[in-house]
């Protein structure tokens, strides 16, 4: 399918627009850019009941930041179901502030509490303290649902690009901790420590996500390359340690055409049919990589959003 006409004419704006690209950029310099531009092309942020801000404590004694969006009046005898939500960039760029909007539709139409987290970036913080710290808050809301009138017999995690990675490492964690959950909310996750597949080839170069960048971002949050190897950054081919992933909670998996991770998406997705995970793939024809913060500006990114929504209602029995 070709190009999305808007997704097309976007990338006509950013090439006119002849911005340094983010692996020419100094991480705090990348992370002012992405914070700049990441609401020019975004849905008008949706009313919700509230959101509170909160620390957290992790566990090496530091504390990271919640921010929690309750779409109706907290309630402890009918609380909400949950969603905790980790945000994409690299693990280098992004924030609860660029996702916010995401967020906040979310919540409002799938009628679901969401907490989203501000975990540590790189290269301040290399791998794998995004990990602990997306683990760590999952064992948080756990234990502390109850208080913030959410039930925790009705959670689920998600995130986009590197933010799916992440919620695929605690979905694993937490089967084997024991903690229930409903679903995966995976969109264009980062699943792969290589980069040799046929999307990556193709589109490497002129569709926003360039192979240059996806490196320079791997550059800034591994110690070095040996930590391709461990399944905690590659889900999907890691070297060492890779997980069974049977039992893990069901997956709906979002995956664009014109994506570099589209291949390994793919891939991700019939890895869990294989260990006989419940999957949902969908692939949006025409669109690419961060088309989930286009819905300002493309609006077939309504039917995507419906779909995200319509997925965790299914998993949280509210449809």
């Amino acid at each position: 399918m070709p190009l999305n006409p808007k997704i097309a004419q976007i990338l006509e704006m950013v090439a006119r627009a002849n911005r340094p690209p983010y692996h020419t950029l100094t991480p705090k310099e990348a992370r002012a850019a992405y914070a700049m531009s990441a609401q020019i092309l975004d849905i008008a942020p949706l009313p919700v009941h509230a959101i509170e801000d909160l620390r957290i404590p992790v566990r090496d004694g530091a504390t990271i930041g919640v921010r929690v969006y309750h779409p109706i009046e907290p309630s402890w005898a009918q609380p909400s179901p949950g969603l905790l939500y980790f945000h994409g960039g690299g693990f280098t760029v992004g924030s609860v502030a660029t996702h916010d909007a995401l967020c906040r539709k979310l919540a409002h139409d799938a009628q679901c509490a969401v907490v989203s987290v501000d975990y540590r970036l790189a290269p301040e913080h290399k791998f794998p303290v995004a990990v602990t710290d997306a683990f760590d808050a999952l064992q948080w809301l756990a234990r502390e649902a109850p208080t913030l009138g959410i039930d925790p017999a009705r959670l689920a995690v998600g995130g986009d690009s590197a933010g799916g990675t992440l919620a695929i490492v605690c979905a694993v964690l937490a089967r084997d901790a024991g903690i229930d959950l409903k679903l995966q909310l995976l969109i264009y996750p980062g699943t792969s420590a290589w980069q040799k597949s046929d999307s990556h080839a193709r589109l490497a170069d002129g569709y926003l996500l360039s192979g240059e960048t996806i490196q320079w971002f791997f550059a800034q949050y591994l110690r070095d390359d040996r930590d391709r190897d461990d399944w905690r950054f590659a889900p999907l081919d890691a070297a060492r340690g890779t997980p069974d992933f049977a039992g893990v909670a069901p997956a709906w998996i979002a995956a664009a055409d014109y994506d570099p991770l589209h291949d390994e998406d793919t891939a991700f997705a019939a890895k869990l049919e294989d260990a006989r995970v419940p999957v949902t793939l969908k692939r949006y024809e025409g669109m690419i990589h961060e088309f989930f913060k286009m819905g300002g500006f493309v609006p077939e990114v309504a039917a995507a959003h419906a779909d995200a929504v319509r997925a965790l209602r299914e998993a949280f029995g509210t449809l």
